[in-house]
């Protein structure tokens, strides 16, 4: 079975789950405060995590196909499935960089000018952080990538029917690959920045674009882990072995060790330094957000350290499903903490509650934003039900895209030069 149906079972439960998403989304709006932050923060989460999934997939093929590597030619087509999704990402963040400019919701805090105007950390990084770099450097930048990812795949079809002219293809492959692999590794950076990290608009690090990119790389592999798992179990990708499946498990434990690397040294640094405008992105999160703080380090490291270091859990379905459950889970818990104290902390200030208490339990100072949660504050202190079911709802947006872009070619590529070595793929 080397072309794939969406079945109406699969599609319905697609937009089954879509729908739950669809109706959290109305459900926070509905219950939300005047500047629906939570909404929008909910809404922006959730695009970019999923965006940068699909650019990570794009990434990481073309770093397969620029180093001549041929073990993942059996599954390619997920990674390349997963890429195309970047066109809707870029719509989903328009649509957050249009409501700046129609003024439709304060996640960022630089993009209120009069308070640009008075604070001279914000009016120093003026020349990037404002709506147009926002709303233009995403549709520049992410529209490249779709670009990229369309060509690559464009090409890689083009094989199928190419007999014995492939190479060819597959060498103009490569030169797009190639080309596109700096641009990402620039433009990701400057987009995260303006996406995340500017957020907390007086915090910087130079790590966090390695660091968030981390994240979403061992996401990308859990739940490219668990579709080729889905689809084998459906009778599709028979040619996808255990050892294939071992390799992918490596990434999976590997890079999530990467990524507490990066963690670590953004905490100890930082923390270590005491820069004020460098501590206070940690001292919010340490203090008042410590159970997830915590969590997010234990759960991201300890479970694929533990259960992945053995050999042979590596190659087994069992223990692979549930350390991408986990991860996926887990890394989309990381980028909640990266946006929602910032969040939670802009609506504060921009209600004009930065000296003393309001209505919420959020306090804070005006000096450098250190306003904080001292109670609970719901889908902000720790997800709640609506984030859960908003973040089903772009999953299955997310799977939807990628499996309606699976059915339009065959699962296996026919004609890629590296096939047979991807066929006879062992790892000992």
């Amino acid at each position: 079975m080397n072309q794939y149906t969406l079945t109406s079972t699969h599609r319905n439960i697609l937009f089954g789950a879509m729908g739950l998403g669809l109706v959290c989304l109305v459900l926070t709006w509905i219950g939300d405060d005047v500047q629906h932050t939570r909404f929008w923060s909910n809404f922006l989460h959730n695009s970019v995590f999923f965006t940068m999934i699909s650019v990570m997939a794009l990434f990481f093929i073309s770093a397969c196909i620029t180093s001549y590597a041929g073990w993942h030619t059996t599954f390619k087509r997920v990674w390349e499935a997963y890429s195309m999704f970047l066109f809707v990402g870029l719509a989903l963040l328009l649509f957050i960089g249009l409501g700046m400019y129609m003024h439709w919701h304060h996640l960022y805090h630089w993009s209120a000018e009069e308070d640009v105007a008075n604070d001279p950390i914000l009016l120093g990084k003026s020349s990037f952080l404002n709506k147009n770099w926002y709303f233009f450097g995403t549709l520049i930048f992410v529209g490249i990538w779709a670009y990229f990812a369309y060509k690559i795949r464009s090409l890689s079809i083009q094989e199928d029917s190419s007999g014995n002219e492939g190479f060819m293809h597959h060498k103009s492959m490569k030169v797009y690959a190639a080309v596109v692999l700096p641009i990402i590794g620039f433009t990701s950076a400057a987009t995260i920045w303006l996406w995340v990290m500017s957020i907390d608009a007086h915090w910087y690090s130079t790590l966090f674009a390695w660091y968030s990119a981390a994240s979403a790389f061992v996401a990308m592999i859990a739940l490219t882990i668990l579709l080729i798992i889905v689809l084998k179990s459906n009778g599709h990708y028979k040619e996808v072995n255990e050892n294939h499946l071992h390799d992918l498990g490596k990434y999976l434990f590997a890079i999530s060790i990467f990524w507490t690397y990066l963690w670590f040294s953004q905490f100890m640094l930082i923390w270590y330094a005491n820069i004020g405008e460098e501590t206070i992105y940690f001292k919010e999160r340490y203090n008042n957000y410590s159970a997830l703080f915590f969590l997010n380090l234990g759960i991201n490291f300890l479970v694929p350290f533990l259960v992945l270091m053995r050999n042979d859990t590596k190659r087994k379905f069992g223990s692979l499903i549930f350390v991408s459950i986990v991860v996926l889970l887990s890394h989309w818990l990381d980028y909640f903490l990266m946006i929602k104290p910032g969040a939670l902390i802009n609506f504060n200030h921009s209600q004009g509650h930065g000296e003393g208490q309001i209505e919420s339990g959020i306090h804070g100072t005006m000096g450098h934003g250190t306003e904080h949660v001292s109670n609970f504050v719901s889908g902000f202190t720790i997800p709640g039900l609506l984030e859960i079911g908003t973040f089903i709802g772009f999953l299955g947006l997310f799977m939807y895209v990628a499996l309606q872009v699976m059915t339009k070619s065959a699962l296996v590529p026919k004609n890629d030069p590296y096939l047979d070595e991807s066929m006879h793929h062992h790892v000992i």
